[in-house]
């Protein structure tokens, strides 16, 4: 085993590093090294493959602690199936990670690098149909009570002459020679192989010589639809519906996407929205909030509702009516109609108003000068 380098050194990590740390490691020289990234380049091929033989075994208790004791040659005693950079055997890639390579290489070079091996595995391609958002607006007397509304859209769906086959009547599809059927091609490179889609038929496994011409081969076709779409009560503003499957129609018979509908509430101009809770501002007169009393006020849903003035009431004091708001979302009960009050100074006073204010103001000794009050 003379001229074999350290297994540590070929890591770059130290001999009292952790598993982790020496799986960390091996990614990242796994990652430069990788010979789908090097094409062609030898060196960077018996750098990955001493790498990963070096990970083998320090990844491994037993075989570290052997190889701690002993070196390169305690490895080879145990009859290890792995000596890599010397010509002998690899073990397969998918062992040392526990059947799936791709979760170290999964992302970095494309679906199917591994063909056969990992999690993704080599197939007919069946696109599933593509999500799709509606916006709808509503106004915010709707949020009182569950209501129902139609939304037309066009999206894709199956062809209506081809039946979504995408071969013109009368005719069929045939298996792609290229690929068999399975959509995807197996390419081998040294030790592994790759998967890639099939340049042919793009991923279908199927070859359709006489398209139809509705759709043009493709089995979709734009159309519009109605949908009857249910709004609960007290909905949040920017909450997202969920259909399932109406969303545009899938490639090759998947299964067809959601729609997602975006519920927008629209800003009311005399009410403010915080939660369930609703916000008004309400003119009262000033003898009105000296003196105290009852008026009438009509809710955002059109309801007439009494409400108190106690005596003294102040500029933008807040008149709670409890479970006067809107319905709680996914809850039962209401929340509160808050009145700000903006007491109105009179204007235009006749001759005998002006008197009776003016003898309002002796009698309350009202002063002549004074001093700022807290902003805060």
């Amino acid at each position: 085993m003379a001229g074999k380098r350290d297994y540590y050194d070929i890591l770059g990590v130290e001999r009292t590093s952790t598993e982790d740390q020496i799986k960390s490691a091996y990614r990242k020289l796994a990652i430069k090294f990788h010979p789908d990234k090097n094409p062609g380049n030898k060196e960077a091929e018996e750098k990955f493959k001493e790498a990963t033989e070096a990970y083998e075994v320090l990844s491994n208790a037993e075989k570290r602690q052997t190889y701690d004791q002993f070196g390169h040659e305690g490895i080879n005693r145990m009859g290890g199936g792995f000596s890599g950079s010397d010509g002998s055997e690899f073990r397969d890639f998918q062992d040392i990670f526990g059947g799936n390579i791709n979760d170290i290489f999964g992302g970095l070079f494309g679906d199917s690098l591994f063909g056969g091996g990992g999690s993704r595995r080599g197939g007919r391609r069946r696109t599933s149909g593509s999500d799709l958002r509606y916006d709808l607006a509503i106004d915010l007397e709707d949020l009182f009570k569950d209501t129902e509304v139609k939304i037309k859209l066009r999206k894709k769906e199956s062809c209506s002459v081809c039946g979504g086959t995408g071969a013109k009547p009368g005719t069929k599809a045939t298996t792609c020679t290229t690929c068999d059927g399975a959509g995807v091609v197996r390419q081998t490179q040294g030790f592994f192989s790759l998967q890639t889609t099939c340049p042919r038929c793009h991923g279908t496994g199927r070859m359709i010589s006489s398209p139809c011409s509705n759709c043009g081969g493709s089995g979709l076709e734009d159309r519009p639809k109605t949908l009857s779409v249910k709004i609960p009560a007290g909905i949040d503003d920017g909450s997202r519906i969920r259909i399932p499957n109406e969303g545009e129609a899938g490639e090759n018979g998947s299964s067809n996407g959601d729609l997602f509908v975006v519920v927008n509430v629209n800003a009311n101009k005399l009410y403010e929205r915080h939660g369930s809770d609703l916000y008004c501002k309400i003119p009262i007169p000033m003898a009105l909030a000296a003196l105290g009393g009852q008026v009438e006020l009509t809710s955002v849903d059109g309801k007439t509702v009494s409400l108190k003035i106690p005596p003294g009431t102040q500029e933008g004091r807040i008149l709670r009516l409890n479970n006067m708001g809107l319905p709680h979302f996914r809850s039962s009960g209401r929340g509160d109609l808050n009145a700000i009050v903006s007491i109105q100074v009179p204007q235009n006073l006749s001759t005998k108003a002006k008197a009776l204010l003016d003898e309002f103001s002796k009698l309350q000794k009202d002063p002549t000068s004074i001093s700022p009050l807290p902003l805060h």
